[in-house]
């Protein structure tokens, strides 16, 4: 079984209060304890600061906490941006919803670094230096209030492990950290299989062709902090329940339990969106966790 606790990931964006009071009761009634703090459901609270109260009394009433938190992302939030007033707002925003997640005993959240075929004219090290002068910003208020910030690894030039292994030589610190995406890393290798994927559709954008690997959990092995786990075939980032993709999960797993900072287990399957139930996905990490 696991020895760090499981979250769990819903799409409440579309959600009023008795539909998400149900769906926290189903996850309960499944043998969930923890859910993930979306960054839908930071944008609900940065909009309105009373929706976190409501959003605590929700989930107190089902029995369940909210683990650790996925901030807010896109073109004009990722840490790249080199747009100077995007990033002056970007900075404050990140320093936002980390109090947030704070304020809601969540001390995990995972930011993407961007992506860098947004950028094409931008230098891919200048890219990087944007992404460490965000954190430089950042990482301070999250020291203050006891949350570690996981950056991840996802398919384009400024995310691969390599990349994330340089930001983090630029903090030797606990505040930073990695979350390993099992979803995005079974892209790297398996979209290798597929003339179109999603990395081949953003490399092709600056003007190069993939680097695939299958190694990208074992170099990024000693700062995983958090993980997002979802299946895909490989080709495209479809968040599939456990199992039903091709990803090797005896190797993920065997992985995650010599992570030396792993905190939390999540899941990342998308159920609405993929029409799987919330009982599937308990079920399929019940399943997962026999294997860790």
């Amino acid at each position: 079984m696991f020895h760090v606790p499981v979250t769990y990931f819903f799409e409440f964006k579309k959600t009023n209060e008795q539909m998400r009071s149900y769906i926290m009761g189903e996850f309960a009634a499944n043998g969930a304890t923890h859910l993930v703090l979306t960054h839908d459901l930071i944008n609900m609270i940065m909009a309105d600061f009373t929706a976190a109260a409501k959003l605590e009394k929700e989930m107190s009433a089902a029995g369940l906490t909210f683990l650790d938190a996925h901030a807010p992302f896109g073109q004009y939030l990722d840490l790249n941006n080199p747009e100077p007033a995007a990033r002056r707002q970007l900075i404050l925003r990140h320093k936002l919803h980390i109090q947030i997640a704070a304020d809601m005993g969540v001390d995990t959240v995972t930011i993407h670094p961007g992506n860098d075929y947004y950028y094409p004219e931008v230098p891919l090290q200048q890219q990087i230096r944007n992404t460490i002068a965000a954190l430089d910003e950042i990482l301070p208020v999250a020291a203050d209030r006891g949350v570690t910030v996981c950056i991840e690894n996802i398919w384009c030039r400024s995310n691969t492990p390599e990349k994330l292994l340089e930001i983090k030589a630029a903090f030797p610190c606990d505040t930073l950290g990695f979350c390993f995406d099992a979803g995005h890393a079974n892209q790297m290798d398996k979209g290798r299989n597929f003339e179109k994927n999603s990395a081949a559709d953003c490399y092709v954008l600056v003007g190069e062709t993939p680097v695939y690997d299958d190694q990208i959990g074992e170099k990024m092995l000693p700062h995983i902090v958090n993980c997002h786990l979802n299946d895909n075939d490989g080709q495209y980032d479809t968040h599939i329940n456990i199992f039903d993709g091709n990803t090797d999960w005896t190797k993920v797993m065997r992985l995650l339990r010599k992570a030396p900072r792993l905190k939390c287990i999540q899941s990342e399957v998308i159920p609405v969106a993929n029409k799987t139930s919330i009982r599937d996905i308990c079920e399929a990490f019940r399943k997962l966790g026999e294997i860790y």
